[in-house]
């Protein structure tokens, strides 16, 4: 490449670098090879090491690898010293980056099994000229990456890729089919044609030829043999345990850590644990929803106070309006990179503020506990389901499955149950996910006939490839730990932990889950469905284990979840910006969605027919971020 091409290309990656310049306000960096084949650009949030020491991109000692990391490798020390790798290596930083890189040069692609963190890098190997990206386990930190024209590109974040200007803008219709079933894009998929998501606990490896190989380094099927049966005293124990250890690991920091609290079992638990391993008093950020308390069952703030009272942490409530949530909506879309239908994303942006501007720049959530240790009141609905009926269903002839099917359709039973019947008639699975927005059937009234002969990939498809890897792994999974599988393998990295990321980032501010320390999921996931959930308890086992810290009427309170006003919001405050967002969508110009259908789901919610929030808010979001990324181009 010659100087002037080297310095057009070098421009570019500065641009793209600073475009995400909110994931790393404290220093930015860069690094090219003399041909300029490679260019690697950083941003730092600085957590561990504050010292120009820790910058990046960062080399080994003769600048033969080269490495820009987002993350947090919580053993990096252990790693150091258990290793010794002080004996093999010059070290000049106290930082996990540079463990990373001497681990690499001893172990290459087998560091994986030895690292124990949240991560996305990019690491480029000189002496055998090859590009090596790679995520984490459980995603909590994304990597997107793009391939087109002799060129790899890669970044934190979709809107970094966008700025290198041979990148097309395509809209990908195959991940729109599924951002409509699943509320989210599954890997590898994004909404942007030949864009893509590296998938959790993955790592790719571009060789010197430009050939991409994907391979998986990690499985929470990969733990010891899951135990035939379990001792339920023996089972508190050992999540009590790996549940400490793992809050103890994610205090490793050089700033202020603080934590994101509900009052509810996880956050609380956080925070207990969190106060016992520490001296100083914890910040913890709770969101207000003005004009909704106890009354409109929301319960948060008070249960929260208690908490803070219990542990002597310094509190503070955020109060959210609906006319704030209205005016964050255009920067929500930026931020998102692909719309997410979780409304929960509003208050992860007030609280992920407040706490940036006490001066925080780490919190702890509880994110993924409901996933693994079955949280959620419908896994016990359909799992009664599953055990009864629907295995009843399973046992028919295809022909009378079929033919129950079209009954219930020309009876016009309700959509979900149509949609239940419809899976059993062709072999599909009972359960696709906790957030699924349009049901097959749904959707073949919110298409249009255009639409219709454009989405041909079935939804099913794609979950049954977990059902798969579970069932050919553990062929005797109980129901609920396939469907926290389904959930480990779609929902929580590409939804959950996507929210988590994208706005505690926007703010600068680094976010970790203890639930997921890989220990404690790989643990749990073992565990039969009796130590979870039973005549209407749930998370038993993880409740049974947090009563050493949390009185039993916190524990045992009604679940409220990271909830949002939305049904109220919609038909109220919101109701004639919505229904505008809605009429003047630039979606209709594309021809696919059936607009007529959507007016009618906001004028049944509108009029309290029906709770269609969930499925106006991922129609919202979707119109907006359409409008943002592709109608203004």
């Amino acid at each position: 490449m010659g100087p002037d091409a080297l310095a057009r290309e070098i421009a570019r990656v500065v641009k793209m670098r600073d475009r995400i310049a909110h994931r790393g306000p404290d220093n930015a960096g860069l690094w090219h090879d003399e041909g300029g084949r490679v260019i690697l650009g950083h941003r730092r949030l600085s957590i561990v090491d504050l010292s120009p020491a820790g910058h990046q991109p960062m080399s080994n000692e003769d600048a033969s690898i080269w490495l820009t990391f987002n993350g947090e490798i919580y053993n990096h020390a252990e790693v150091h010293r258990e290793h010794r790798l002080d004996e093999r290596h010059q070290f000049r930083s106290r930082s996990d980056t540079e463990v990373m890189l001497h681990l690499y040069e001893e172990r290459q692609l087998g560091m994986f099994e030895l690292i124990d963190g949240m991560f996305a890098f990019a690491l480029w190997d000189g002496p055998r000229e090859r590009m090596v990206l790679a995520r984490d386990r459980m995603g909590k930190k994304p990597l997107y990456y793009a391939a087109f024209g002799g060129k790899l590109l890669f970044a934190s974040e979709i809107k970094a890729i966008l700025e290198h200007p041979e990148v097309p803008r395509q809209l990908d219709l195959e991940a729109l089919d599924a951002y409509l079933t699943f509320s989210n894009v599954p890997e590898p998929l994004t909404l942007f044609q030949g864009i893509r998501k590296l998938p959790a606990a993955h790592f790719m490896v571009c060789d010197k030829d430009g050939n991409l190989k994907i391979e998986r380094y990690w499985s929470p099927l990969d733990a010891h043999p899951w135990p035939e049966r379990s001792d339920s005293g023996e089972a508190v124990e050992r999540v009590r345990h790996l549940l400490k250890q793992a809050v103890r690991k994610r205090l490793m920091a050089d700033v202020p850590i603080g934590a994101f609290l509900s009052g509810g079992v996880d956050s609380s638990t956080n925070v207990a644990l969190m106060s016992e391993l520490t001296s100083e008093p914890l910040r913890t950020f709770t969101v207000d929803f003005t004009g909704y308390g106890e009354a409109e069952n929301f319960h948060d703030v008070p249960w929260a106070r208690r908490v803070t009272s219990m542990f002597g942490c310094k509190h503070t409530e955020v109060p959210v309006t609906s006319d704030e949530a209205r005016a964050y909506l255009p920067e929500m879309v930026l931020h998102q990179d692909e719309p997410l239908g979780d409304p929960a994303c509003l208050p992860m942006h007030f609280v992920s503020r407040a706490a940036k501007e006490a001066g925080v720049k780490v919190v702890l959530v509880g994110e993924g506990s409901d996933e693994v240790f079955g949280g959620y009141s419908d896994f016990e609905r359909l799992t009664r389901a599953h055990d009864g009926r629907w295995t009843t269903l399973k046992r028919l002839p295809h022909a009378l499955r079929r033919a129950i099917y079209f009954g219930a359709r020309f009876a016009r039973a309700p959509a979900g149950r149509v949609d239940v019947l419809r899976r059993a008639a062709y072999d599909e699975p009972l359960y696709m996910g906790l957030d699924v927005v349009f049901w097959d059937t749904e959707k073949e009234r919110l298409f249009t006939r255009k639409g219709r002969s454009l989405m041909k990939s079935k939804s099913a498809d794609r979950v049954n490839r977990y059902y798969r890897e579970i069932l050919g792994r553990r062929p005797d999974a109980d129901f609920l730990q396939q469907m926290s599988y389904v959930e480990l393998r779609n929902r929580l990295p590409e939804l959950l932990l996507m929210r988590v990321d994208k706005f505690s980032m926007a703010h600068s501010l680094e976010a970790r889950a203890p639930f997921l320390d890989y220990e404690l999921s790989e643990y749990v996931l073992s565990l039969p469905a009796s130590l979870k959930m039973a005549d209407g308890r749930t998370k038993i086992v993880l409740k049974d284990a947090a009563a050493a810290w949390l009185p039993k009427d916190l524990l045992e309170r009604k679940k409220q979840g990271f909830r949002v006003p939305l049904p109220e919001w919609l038909r109220n405050e919101l109701g004639p910006w919505a229904e505008e967002v809605l009429r003047t969508s630039s979606l209709r110009r594309l021809g696919i969605i059936d607009f007529d259908y959507v007016m009618g789901l906001w004028s049944a919610h509108r009029d309290g027919k029906a709770d269609n929030s969930f499925d106006l808010w991922s129609l919202i979001n979707l119109s907006a971020w359409y409008e943002r990324w592709f109608a203004r181009v």
